[in-house]
């Protein structure tokens, strides 16, 4: 009896994919600036996510997945894409990639799923900011409300911030959770999915839809209901003297930023508070995808739905002192990513590293529809979710502007900067990555070889910022070693902003 119930699971999952006559509707839920404060990642020991666990446990659940760029706009436009950021030259909130000559005619994602025969709809943030979904925009054939983060207080709730910005703010106030653009989002696309299921009886296309959140994306701002859910909710851990053995460079990455540093919340007693915030936002855009996930099963579609979910970035908080995006290390790059649905394994998870680069390439794979006319960068991840034991070809890899890399293996994580700084961190022996195996007073031969392996995976095309690019973008000059952040050049031995 077992040997036939191993050979009936070994055939089911060794023919995933779908054919043409039946190819399943596909839902694309992504989340803004969330890290892996996730139940089913073990990011934080209180947060609350069960919905996102359920479908966790529906599905595959990778759990060593990192995103393209720690920044919202490179990290879209590469997994809509299928390209890497030094492939693009896109590092910055601008520009979009329409903008670009080279780039303006490619197909992304879902265009290329609507000329394979798919309806494709859209609500909220997909792409950075209103990229693509302005009413003249013709990315998507159905277009639901744009992301917001509304509504605001009278007032700022944190105040005396070092460079005041009215997204950096974060806490309780009475307001309606109704009135906030995350249910508007969740709503649209509940009856989105009501209009599909009603005109099941005549079935004409498939469809995409791509729903994105805006929280916990800055500010963060929630009800009473969801903030008094997290009581007692302690500060991530830290290492007081965590950044001593990086590099200089890894501060460039994130030099001068509207984010406040962790010593603004420690000198503020509001650590805690955006703590709190933070994990109150995601239960809420949790809480939002269990709407739609009753829906999916009230409707019936479930029975023909793949579901993914993803997140652009990770976000720090009080991790290597500061708080936000913009850095090469786990707190920054890494993201849930889940494939649920029917004709996949449920109660999996991957341990491999997965890229969300790979999410073109896989849906291709599961669709069995040929790859856009670019070349796709990222590798199909149906291997994994065949067979999660599978070893993965080759690290995730994440950039922050050109030359600038993260590499991530199951068990390593190696970064190099600009100006040939480094930095190796071993998991299972320090998954904090409080230890930089690469800082002079510990480097040993064998970590410098490790290093030397993992560096030949570095992006070799490392463009400069394309034209137009604008916000956190960063350059290197290696001849004259001129470091300029947004513009300006950043002076040898420059004080450290809001630390030193």
């Amino acid at each position: 009896m077992k040997l036939l119930l191993c050979l009936s699971l070994v055939f089911s999952v060794s023919n995933l994919g779908f054919s043409a006559q039946g190819r399943p509707n596909i839902l694309f839920i992504a989340i803004d600036d969330q890290n892996d404060w996730i139940g089913c990642l073990d990011g934080h020991p209180n947060s609350k996510t069960p919905h996102i666990d359920d479908l966790a446990k529906s599905g595959t659940l990778f759990t060593n997945a990192h995103c393209q760029s720690p920044l919202c706009n490179p990290s879209r436009a590469s997994l809509m894409l299928g390209l890497r950021p030094d492939a693009t030259g896109i590092y910055g909130l601008a520009p979009w990639f329409r903008n670009l000559d080279e780039f303006k005619d490619h197909v992304p994602l879902q265009q290329h799923l609507a000329k394979n025969g798919y309806h494709t709809a859209s609500a909220g943030k997909i792409y950075h900011g209103s990229y693509g979904n302005k009413k003249k925009d013709t990315e998507w054939q159905e277009l639901g409300p744009r992301a917001t983060g509304a509504p605001f207080p009278k007032e700022r709730l944190v105040k005396d911030t070092p460079q005041p910005h009215k997204l950096v703010d974060w806490g309780v106030f009475p307001h309606k959770d109704e009135d906030k653009g995350d249910h508007k989002i969740a709503s649209w696309t509940i009856d989105f999915l009501k209009r599909q299921a009603a005109n099941d009886q005549k079935p004409d296309k498939p469809f995409f839809c791509a729903t994105g959140f805006f929280l916990p994306h800055v500010p963060c701002f929630v009800t009473p209901k969801w903030y008094d859910m997290h009581r007692n909710s302690r500060a991530p851990e830290i290492l007081a003297t965590d950044r001593d053995d990086t590099p200089r460079f890894s501060w460039y990455l994130h030099w001068k930023l509207p984010e406040v540093r962790l010593k603004f919340l420690q000198e503020k007693n509001e650590w805690e508070n955006l703590t709190r915030s933070y994990l109150a936002c995601t239960t809420f855009v949790d809480h939002q995808i269990g709407r739609i996930m009753s829906t999916l099963k009230e409707t019936g579609l479930d029975k023909n739905t793949i579901i993914i979910l993803w997140s652009d970035h990770g976000w720090h908080i009080g991790e290597k002192g500061i708080t936000g995006k913009n850095t090469l290390w786990d707190d920054g790059t890494r993201v849930p990513l889940i494939f649920a649905g029917p004709g996949l394994p449920k109660g999996q998870t991957v341990v491999e590293p997965a890229e969300l680069l790979d999410i073109y390439p896989t849906i291709c794979d599961l669709l069995k529809l040929d790859p856009p006319s670019h070349k796709l960068q990222g590798i199909s991840l149906l291997p994994q979710i065949n067979d999660p034991a599978t070893p993965r070809e080759q690290p995730a890899i994440t950039s922050h502007g050109a030359h600038n890399h993260g590499v991530r293996t199951k068990d390593w994580r190696y970064i190099r900067y600009a100006d040939g700084s480094e930095e190796l961190y071993h998991h299972p022996k320090d998954p904090h990555e409080w230890r930089n195996l690469l800082a002079p007073s510990i480097v040993t031969e064998a970590f410098k070889k490790k290093a030397s392996a993992l560096a030949k995976f570095l992006p070799k095309d490392n463009r400069p910022p394309a034209p137009g690019s604008a916000h956190r973008i960063i350059t290197y000059d290696p001849e004259t070693k001129a470091v300029v952040w947004e513009g300006k050049s950043i002076e040898k031995g420059a004080p450290i902003p809001e630390i030193e």
